[in-house]
């Protein structure tokens, strides 16, 4: 199993803004220039974490993204799911792909234990939130060139 890129995206881009005061706005060409990341690609995951309630977005020319709840009420599980668009592990766990033409199918027990280790994967997912990801708040304001005391939460 493998994350896509934008789910990638979407973390990183998550931790840059929860290492910031909560009133503070962040703009896609300061995440895409601090990652070197598309700023087209940025604006997707944007819209799309603000549509499941994860940021807040402010649009005008001032405007920004900041978190929309504290970090530690944003859990990793709820960011990997909004993000991914198929989470199926295999082919005869996808759904509205049409037929599923496995001889298996009937008495397959592999599914079952796919569905299971998914399942287990996005409750350990779940058992983290975007705070534990910012818990080395001046180690990471350092690697991400952040100004002194801006990574503090106010």
């Amino acid at each position: 199993m493998r994350l896509n890129r934008q789910t990638d995206y979407a973390l990183r881009l998550l931790m840059l803004v929860g290492l910031k005061p909560a009133a503070d706005l962040t703009r896609i060409k300061e995440v895409a220039d601090i990652y070197a990341i598309s700023e087209a690609h940025l604006m997707k995951i944007v819209r799309k974490l603000g549509a499941v309630g994860v940021l807040e977005t402010v649009r005008g020319r001032h405007g920004g993204f900041r978190l929309a709840r504290p970090a530690d009420q944003i859990p990793l599980g709820e960011v990997v799911r909004a993000m991914e668009e198929d989470l199926a592990l295999v082919q005869c766990l996808e759904t509205g792909t049409g037929p599923n033409i496995c001889r298996l199918m009937c008495g397959c027990r592999l599914t079952g234990i796919l569905n299971e280790a998914l399942s287990a994967f996005l409750t350990v997912l779940d058992g983290y939130s975007l705070s534990d990801l910012t818990a080395p708040r001046s180690e990471l304001a350092v690697l991400l060139n952040l100004p002194p005391r801006l990574e503090q939460r106010a």
